[in-house]
């Protein structure tokens, strides 16, 4: 059960409106999510909103790649709405469903079928996991994605952990039917 009350535009303070305003006419069509509950503070969600739309739709990092990601850190803090929402934008990406599956229950063995995609994978994990990214795996994608991009993907971890604890911390769960793949 939710931990703060369903939202209504019109019961909101005159920032909180303008932040919903602005996330509902922008990329995002909707307040979902993580911002049902980051509007309860109005400046944080505006700042965390105009970090995502770089971070979702802008950065260097392609898509794909993207997606993989945010999957890794949705199954990492076993965030249901945020696997609900990305695991299928990373299938319509052309990840395939045994990879969304694999990283889903946090299995060792995941059956890539790009290389591209396994190097992403182990520098995320690699990062919540360990905390640091070694010496191996940051060479591999420096490789594919430059400096910047390692910058930019390392943004994105930050950016969608973040999303996750207000998901967590909220309550905040995607409508039923929904299964986690981690239950």
């Amino acid at each position: 059960m939710p931990r703060l009350p369903p939202l209504v535009r019109e019961e909101l303070d005159p920032a909180q409106q303008e932040a919903w305003d602005r996330i509902a006419s922008g990329a995002r069509g909707a307040v979902r999510g993580p911002f049902t509950a980051l509007i309860t503070s109005a400046e944080l969600c505006s700042r965390v909103e105009q970090l995502g739309v770089f971070i979702r739709f802008d950065c260097s990092v392609p898509m794909r790649l993207r997606e993989l990601a945010i999957l890794c850190v949705g199954q990492h803090w076993r965030a249901g709405y945020e696997w609900f929402a990305h695991a299928p934008i990373a299938a319509k990406q052309g990840v395939p469903d045994a990879v969304i599956a694999a990283i889903g229950t946090d299995a060792a063995e995941i059956p890539f079928d790009a290389d591209a995609d396994r190097v992403v994978v182990a520098f995320v994990r690699a990062m919540l996991r360990e905390k640091r990214v070694d010496d191996a795996t940051y060479a591999e994608a420096n490789a594919l994605l430059g400096d910047k991009g390692c910058v930019e993907l390392t943004g994105l971890v930050g950016y969608y952990s973040l999303l996750a604890m207000q998901l967590n911390t909220f309550e905040v769960v995607p409508p039923p039917p929904f299964e986690a793949p981690w239950k």
